[in-house]
């Protein structure tokens, strides 16, 4: 099992379009080789690649800031001497000066398979930025490792943000490669662009499904701390737009939900009364934590462990979108008055509440919100989405 990485240190001959041009790289901290060499050390270290600058996206190129709207800064690199542009500072977009530096720019960065990861985001705003440039993206293909599944509703237009790059539903099922042939043709971009495939990768193979177990799990951000949290990620990342802990300030963020004033147990026995069927693939487990940053800070919370792992996983019916949909409704119907959607400014978006920018659009909130809107209401407005995505097969490499 090569990623894109591997094969383009393996093979001299995918590396020749390169012969002198400048090069740049888009990584983090997950962006690493079969022998968990980082890409920029590796790619520095062949001498027929010139690198001339590195980027970074949210959380930066070290991946060391931990929420999100908290911005990196540009840097030189102590190692190589390159400048470092931070594609989470100051600007989002790349600039023109920025773009100045490279002919090619190499993009590794290891994705969830969600909408809302906003290195998705960042894939094509840099696709744009090369398009108006006339420069090359070549972008090193690393697992889905959420797998080939699609759930969610489509994103609708008029809510495009930096964790809505297009109208698809919140799990995609695309590789990163596979993505940006999808934005190019969605968004009629004229760009010279190039994907190095994998070799070997078996999104349907068990025990994995996505993610290879020949591979170590390196955080791709800070709170993605293993293969459980991406499964659960479309589903619980709805959570930073609720007053509930995601579990940041805890040892498994975004796999986790609670609060102080709520009865966990309650709530699984609600969730699983209003719509069982939702609930295959995984196994939900009554948890107690107390978080040490963030939501709730220093406060015990009663809380519920989403698990879609070991013998309680099934790949095919395991639906987190749902999963959180569900626990939402039934915090709802529990508690009718509880505060449950958090106004704040959420990645920039202002004057739109958190949970809409999140889900692209209000119809979840709504779906929750409406005491008589039964599950099957939300399967009705879900499905044709889930359907019509999947004519993007055709952009599928493997």
């Amino acid at each position: 099992m090569l990623f894109g990485i591997d094969r383009l240190l393996a093979e001299p001959d995918l590396r020749k379009p390169l012969h002198g041009k400048r090069v740049a790289l888009v990584a983090h901290p997950a962006s690493v080789t079969a022998d968990l060499t980082h890409s920029l050390d590796a790619l520095a270290g062949l001498d027929d690649i010139r690198l001339t600058a590195a980027f970074g996206p949210q959380h930066g190129l070290r991946g060391d800031k931990q929420d999100n709207m908290v911005e990196s800064p540009d840097f030189t690199d102590p190692v190589h001497g390159i400048p470092v542009f931070s594609l989470y500072g100051e600007v989002r977009r790349p600039t023109g000066q920025m773009m100045g530096t490279f002919d090619v720019v190499l993009i590794d960065l290891q994705d969830l398979g969600c909408r809302i990861y906003t290195f998705v985001t960042t894939l094509l705003y840099m696709l744009e930025a090369a398009a108006k440039e006339g420069k090359s993206v070549w972008v090193l293909d690393r697992p889905n490792p959420a797998g080939r599944p699609v759930e969610g509703l489509t994103l609708r237009e008029g809510w495009e943000s930096f964790v809505g790059a297009g109208p698809m539903p919140m799990r995609h099922g695309l590789t990163l490669g596979e993505m940006g042939h999808w934005f190019i043709r969605h968004y009629g971009l004229d760009v010279d662009y190039r994907v190095i495939e994998m070799a070997g990768w078996q999104p349907d193979a068990a025990p994995g499904f996505g993610w290879p177990d020949s591979r170590i799990w390196i955080n791709p951000s800070p709170n993605a701390p293993n293969v459980n949290m991406a499964r659960a990620y479309a589903g619980t990342v709805m959570l930073e737009g609720t007053t509930l802990s995601e579990g940041r300030g805890t040892t498994r963020p975004l796999e986790i939900f609670g609060a102080p004033d709520i009865d966990a147990r309650a709530v699984i026995d609600r969730m699983r009364a209003i719509a069982p069927h939702w609930l295959t693939g995984c196994a939900l487990r009554e948890i107690w934590f107390e978080p040490t940053f963030h939501k709730h800070v220093g406060q015990l919370c009663h809380g519920v462990h989403i698990h879609a792992e070991g013998a309680f996983y099934d790949h095919a019916s395991f639906r987190p979108w749902r999963v959180q949909a569900l626990a939402f409704k039934a915090i709802r119907s529990l508690y009718p008055d509880y505060p449950l959607w958090r106004d704040f400014p959420y990645e920039y978006e202002l004057g739109k509440l958190a949970i809409d920018v999140i889900n692209g659009g209000p119809a979840l909130r709504e779906w929750v919100d409406d005491a008589s809107a039964p599950p099957d209401h939300l399967d009705a407005l879900t499905a044709p989405d889930e359907a019509a995505w999947d004519a993007v097969s055709a952009f599928r490499l493997y």
